[in-house]
């Protein structure tokens, strides 16, 4: 997230509040992740896009509920998102 902030300086706090509330969230299944993030899409595979900074940005992400682990496999303007395929993007490109 650092190197993304770095490169958009206006995603840092908005990405520093997600990754605030993810730490305390205990999630048991998307349900709960909607509860909270009414915006967010959750996909297959415990996969779940977020808007961030009034979805300036996006945020994909892999959760794996029973762990209670957030993996993040994208992060990315508006546009950027538009071309991947969030189901199997992960950080080092796609599939």
């Amino acid at each position: 997230m650092r190197a993304f902030w770095a490169a958009f300086p206006d995603a840092e706090q908005p990405l520093k509040a997600w990754h605030d509330e993810v730490i305390i969230a205990r999630w048991q299944n998307p349900s709960d992740v909607m509860a909270i993030y009414r915006s967010a899409s959750i996909l297959k595979n415990g996969r779940v896009v977020f808007n961030i900074a009034g979805n300036k940005f996006r945020l994909v992400v892999a959760v794996y509920y029973p762990g209670q682990l957030v993996l993040i496999k994208f992060i990315g303007t508006h546009a950027q998102y538009d071309q991947i395929d969030a189901n199997y993007i992960n950080q080092g490109g796609n599939k």
